[in-house]
């Protein structure tokens, strides 16, 4: 192999001695400095589920990347817990955590000057902070996933992580008995992978697969499962390749590309929070890219797959009906992809889908045909009125009742609100208004998966509508409109509800509407006044001090 740009610079003049003494600390022979030197950013950890698997993938990728003649240097990426840290001042890390992966990668690839690098990532912030860092340093790149968990089991139904937040609810409303909760809550989570229905790790994983940046089929492969570590080899091989051939990801990851991975999102029925990390992936890319973008497609994509959290299955029943490939292939097969995007494997997207057949299997419902979906528009919508003028993000497939309007009722944090709604505090027609939650407020926009799943527990998901400038889980569903933009610490109109104003949600015309004069309005806005910041030091400080609005990915970078 020649001599790599990037390896070139420790291995000519006397200048770099100092230079490769270090690599051959590392065990370099003279010949190593010709290899391409390949970074293996390795996420995994024995902090959650989702990570703990990793450890295994990285050496498949190691032992891939020195077969394919390169040489790997393998460092560490952090991850937070959004199960373990839910409904804990810890939540409000999560999407910190997103802009530290990013910053980690890039740190290391650019400072250690490497020709490629290869993401091991489980988590949900794993995912848009891997690709961030990958995008920003611009070096031959590829994402392997870690893979989705296996359902858990009792009583002859399949479990999840959202099984347990839903039995919380379902247990307090006294549907539940004591023995079937503990059940379920020993029962829910089985092993190593990421959380099962189509949340905000495997909408991820699936966006990167058809964005181009990860193999096809890998996105939907479980952890346990052996296929996990040769999919984690051959994607090594695949690097290297792209290495050679200087294929990086800004050469992949483009408008169009972008607008392939948001269309399998909505195909897909995937998490809310792929709006913000599809904004912030774009401005990592230097992509023109803006929240309206989503509803352009959404108008256009149907939702082909039956997936939790709306809908019956897992993302293993997806995998064996065909994965995202079969998605994909209807998809393309209808106009709605862009097949001369270029992809990591140096194939287009129609390339790779060649052989994928054109219709679902006929002994699988988790597919539907295109001709036959679950719904005819995508599910994330982008909702505008005077309570989000920038924009925020609901999901509104499937809800028996898509307008609503009732009266506010305001958290100023969500432990407030939790525990009003476990008192039995909340009745149907309410409209819960949790706020200063934002990226700035919180600081960190946390994640509303226990106020929302304990609605949904006592049968008030479709009854009771919940509004906030944080977000949702990607197991969230029901009468919910997150990333309300501008958020209350900023000074947004969410600011100024007071308890029992009337607020519209309509999802039919894409509104979010606090029924107050502008009058009124001005007058509130008047006498408001922020309050002061909850942290001042340390990373949460930074993030409040630094982030953008959610309408633009709260990115921590956007300076013009």
């Amino acid at each position: 192999m020649s001599i790599n740009r990037r390896s070139k610079n420790i291995t000519e003049g006397v200048a770099r001695a100092p230079n490769r003494s270090m690599y051959y600390a590392l065990g370099y022979e003279a010949g190593d400095f010709k290899k391409p030197m390949i970074g293996v950013a390795n996420a995994h950890s024995t902090i959650t589920p989702c990570n703990s698997g990793l450890q295994k993938l990285a050496d498949a990728a190691v032992a891939g990347i020195e077969e394919a003649g390169g040489n790997a240097q393998i460092f560490g990426t952090p991850t937070i817990s959004d199960g373990m840290a839910m409904g804990t001042e810890g939540m409000k890390y999560s999407l910190v955590s997103r802009e530290v992966i990013a910053d980690c990668i890039e740190t290391c690839v650019q400072g250690q000057w490497m020709d490629g690098v290869l993401v091991v990532g489980g988590c949900d912030k794993n995912m848009p902070g891997g690709m961030m860092g990958m995008l920003r340093a611009n070096v031959p790149a590829i994402y392997v996933y870690g893979g989705t968990i296996l359902p858990g089991h009792y009583t002859g139904r399949d479990l999840n992580i959202v099984s347990v937040f839903e039995a919380v609810g379902e247990f307090t409303a006294g549907r539940m008995n004591e023995e079937d909760f503990c059940q379920i809550e020993r029962r829910a989570i089985p092993g190593s992978g990421s959380c099962g229905g189509m949340y905000t790790a495997n909408t991820m994983s699936s966006a990167f697969e058809a964005l181009g940046m990860s193999l096809p089929y890998s996105s939907t492969m479980a952890n346990p499962h052996d296929e996990t570590q040769n999919s984690a080899k051959q994607a090594a091989r695949v690097l290297v390749d792209a290495v050679k051939a200087d294929l990086k990801p800004r050469d992949i990851v483009t408008r169009q590309s972008i607008e392939n991975a948001v269309a399998v999102i909505m195909a897909t029925g995937g998490s809310t929070n792929a709006v913000l990390h599809f904004l912030a992936i774009a401005h990592a890319a230097q992509v023109d890219w803006t929240i309206d973008d989503f509803e352009r497609i959404r108008k256009k994509v149907p939702v082909l797959c039956d997936l939790k959290p709306s809908g019956q299955y897992l993302a293993v029943d997806l995998h064996r009906a065909g994965g995202i490939p079969q998605v994909m292939k209807l998809l393309l097969n209808a106009g709605l992809l862009h097949g001369d995007c270029i992809t990591i494997t140096g194939k287009t997207v129609a390339q790779n889908l060649a052989e994928v057949p054109d219709v679902p299997r006929a002994d699988q419902d988790v597919i539907r045909p295109i001709a036959k979906p679950m719904y005819e528009h995508g599910h994330l919508a982008i909702l505008k009125g005077n309570l989000s003028p920038e924009g925020c993000v609901a999901k509104i497939t499937g809800l028996k009742n898509p307008v609503m309007t009732g009266p506010a009722r305001v958290f100023d944090d969500e432990q407030s609100a939790l525990a009003a709604i476990m008192a039995r505090h909340i009745v149907p027609g309410d409209v819960m208004v949790l706020r200063y939650l934002g990226p700035k407020g919180a600081p960190g926009m946390p994640e509303m998966l226990a106020p929302t799943s304990a609605l949904i527990g006592q049968g008030l998901g479709e009854s009771v509508g919940l509004v906030t400038d944080g977000r949702f889980s990607g197991g969230t569903w029901g009468m919910v409109v997150g990333h309300v933009a501008p958020e209350a610490y900023a000074g947004g109109n969410i600011a100024l509800v007071r308890e029992g104003d009337a607020i519209t949600i309509d999802a039919h015309t894409l509104s979010l509407q606090l029924n107050v004069s502008e009058a009124e309005l001005a007058t509130r806005r008047a006498a408001w006044s922020p309050p002061a910041p909850r942290y001042t030091r340390g990373v949460l400080a930074k993030f409040a001090k630094n982030a953008s609005s959610a309408s633009t990915g709260a990115v921590l970078d956007k300076f013009e």
